[in-house]
This record gives structure tokens, sequence and C-alpha cells, in this order.
């Protein structure tokens, strides 16, 4: 492709993205078979029976793309598109993942959503950008992490300690800047200095919620701010839905953390499963409401059960590259002892001290074995020598053994 040529798409597809609301499926296909340009052009010739310009022509004509283009860069945006070597390759799979029924807020199955002829869907035109990070180096090793809006502590403590475990090891961590889950791992990533990527339903130039201004300023000046909606764009409903699949394209995977039956998180879970990309779910209590849609994806099996960052590590990671250590409780004195010794110390007395021979008859020991490992047991801190007879140490965790 020239420089012409290339300059001629860009400028096109800026154009065109004016034209009509993201993920248009028409739109992309023609795009995708003509070339923006092309379509670009044979949009602002057309006419009616008359000769009288139609109402796509008259508002392509009205529209001053390159102007456009000249405006942002002076904002610091910039917009990217397929062919630009910042464009990610992932997004080309959203060509084979279909298309989404547009009042899909809810969780569907592949079969019920492919049923569906009319949604949204494809490909962006381009990607509106503002931030220093080059997008397809932020996503290369990344992932979404998106939940309820209303999360409760309990959601917002678990996204955090998740998205700074995976941002620490280099990971990019994508979301949607909104309240609750959103913000909780986009500040996780930010505060240990991990790449993170905003994806917004609204032009990149309008923070959205306004109450994230500062958070969306601080993420632009180190980070990356992303949205297919040209600046000055306001959201709505069916943006934010249209940008999930964004989230849930640029993305290895999706942790989905706390999200009710109905929560828009769960068209980004939807996503990622039509594209075959990794989804986890972090369960909650079983009574809570915020968390019925999680554990409905973990149930069904759509989505693998996650609680910690080296859990989703180690399913995204390469195989066999990271794997995430075993869950265990700290180590005591007593996990370091032999078989015998265990038997003995839970024969020796918690608060009146017993000679030798009583605690070997209640250990069924020998005496002699007894008076051998009684001191050794002292020198640990496990047993005190009171005189001849002997006690449990009183910091000692007075515990037994569980017979189960």
């Amino acid at each position: 492709m020239s420089g012409a040529r290339a300059i001629t798409d860009r400028v096109a597809r800026v154009a065109l993205s004016r034209l009509s609301e993201p993920g248009d499926p028409r739109l992309s296909s023609l795009v995708a078979e003509l070339g923006a340009a092309r379509v670009y052009t044979l949009l602002l010739e057309e006419q009616d029976v008359a000769g009288v310009y139609t109402d796509v022509a008259a508002r392509l004509r009205g529209l001053d793309p390159r102007r456009e283009l000249d405006d942002a860069a002076a904002a610091g945006i910039r917009f990217v598109c397929p062919g630009d070597e910042e464009w990610p390759a992932q997004l080309a799979d959203l060509d084979r993942a279909g298309q989404v029924p547009e009042r899909s807020g809810h969780w569907q199955s592949q079969s019920q959503s492919r049923s569906q002829v009319h949604g949204r869907g494809g490909t962006p035109l381009g990607l509106w950008l503002r931030g220093p990070l080059r997008l397809h180096e932020a996503v290369a090793r990344s992932v979404a992490v998106v939940g309820s809006r209303s999360a409760t502590s309990y959601g917002t403590s678990v996204a955090a300690d998740l998205s700074a475990a995976v941002a620490r090891e280099g990971w990019g961590v994508v979301s949607g800047a909104a309240f609750g889950i959103d913000q909780a791992a986009h500040r996780a990533a930010l505060a240990v200095k991990g790449p993170t990527v905003a994806v917004l339903a609204c032009g990149v130039d309008r923070p959205y919620p306004a109450a994230h201004k500062q958070l969306l300023d601080y993420i632009a000046d180190v980070g990356l701010v992303a949205s297919e909606l040209p600046p000055g764009c306001a959201p709505t409903r069916l943006r934010f839905l249209t940008r999930n699949r964004l989230i849930a394209a640029l993305t290895q995977g999706t942790t989905v953390v706390e999200a009710a039956v109905r929560s828009g998180a769960l068209s980004t879970a939807n996503w990622a499963t039509r594209m075959n990309r990794v989804l986890m779910g972090v369960p909650g209590p079983v009574t809570s409401a915020p968390s019925q849609g999680v554990h409905e994806l973990i149930r069904t099996r759509q989505a693998a059960l996650v609680t910690r960052g080296c859990d989703v590590l180690e399913l995204l990671a390469p195989a066999g590259s990271y794997l995430a250590p075993e869950a265990r409780g700290a180590e005591v004195a007593r996990d370091r002892l032999g078989a015998q010794e265990r038997q003995l110390l839970e024969a020796v007395p918690v608060v009146n001290p017993a000679a030798a021979d009583s605690i070997a008859r209640t250990a069924a020991l020998d005496t002699a074995t007894v008076e051998r490992l009684l001191p050794a047991l002292r020198e640990r801190g496990l047993v005190r020598q009171v005189g001849t007879r002997w006690r449990l140490e009183r910091d000692v965790p007075q515990r037994r053994s569980d017979p189960a």
C-alpha cells in the first residue's frame, strides 16, 4: 500500500466512522470486500432516482475527516487502523466471531447468539488512542478484568489484588474505566507501574464517568485510553455493549469479578468465548446476587475458576512457563516432626505435667523412646519440663489431630 493510498484509506475510515454506530456489520463487510476508500467514494457520490444526493452522501459531504485528524493530533489523539504497525492483529478474530444481538446484556450460549442475524460485531474501522503506550505492545500479553459497577468491597479487593499480580509480571490490564471492578483493576495496575488500557464507549477526549476524569487523564499520561468512537462522541447503552467486544478481542483472556445475571460484563464474557479466548471467573459468596452471573459461568464450565493473579497467569502464559504455587497453610513447628515425635506430642498433657512413663503409656511408646524424644521436643520449644514432669508449652497451639 503506497503512502497516498494509506492516507486515503485512513481518511475514508475516519469519515465512515461518523456514518454509523460502532460494530455495524453491514458497513464492516463492505469495507472488508471493497476497501474503505472505495466504499467512501461510492457513498459520497450516491444519488437517488431524481439525481439528488442521498442522506448518506449529504452527511459524508458535511464531514471534513482530514481536519478531524489534524485536530485530534493537536489534542494528542491518534487514529490507527488495519495496516498500521500499532494495529493489534488479534482484532481480526472479531470477523470470525459472528454477531451478538443488540439487546444482549446477559449471558447467552454461542448457539443462541449465532442464531440471531441482526446485531453488532466485526472488526472496528479504526481506533482512536490517547496515551504513550503502543497499542499492539500494550495488549500483546494482556488480560481483561471486568465486572459489576456496583461492586462490593470483596469484589474490588479481589480485582485489585489480581490485577496488581498480573501487572507486576508485565501483563497489561484492560478494562472499561467504569465504577466498581473496572476502576479497581486500572488503579491496581497503575499502583505497581504496570501497563493498563481503558477502552471507552465514548470519545477518548470525553471522560466517562465524569468522576473518573482524573483517573483517565493519568491513564492517558502513562498508559492508553482507546475507543472506536471519534472524539466528542457521547456514551450510549448500545455503545457500551459494542465496546465490550473490543475488550475481549484485545486480550488473551477475560476475568469476570462479580457480575449479576444480567450484568453487562457477561457480554464481554460472551465475546471472549466466541473468539475462543480464555474465560475466567472469580467466585463470590453463594448468597451474593452480584456473583450469580459469575457462578453460572463457572457452573456451566464456560469459565475457569480463579482466585489469584497466579491462577490467571497459569492459564494465559505459554504452557509450562508459569505454574501457580500450590495453596498451602503456613508451616508450623509440628509439620517438621517425625511420626514418633508427633505421636508423642499428642500424648503430652496441656495443663497438668505428667511423668515420662505416664506419657509413654498414653502414647503407646516405650519409656526409653519417650525419655529420648522429650528433650528434643523441648529444644524445639514444643514442651516444657517441670521438675521431672512434662507438659506442652503455653504458646504451642493446643490442637490435636483431627481423626477425620
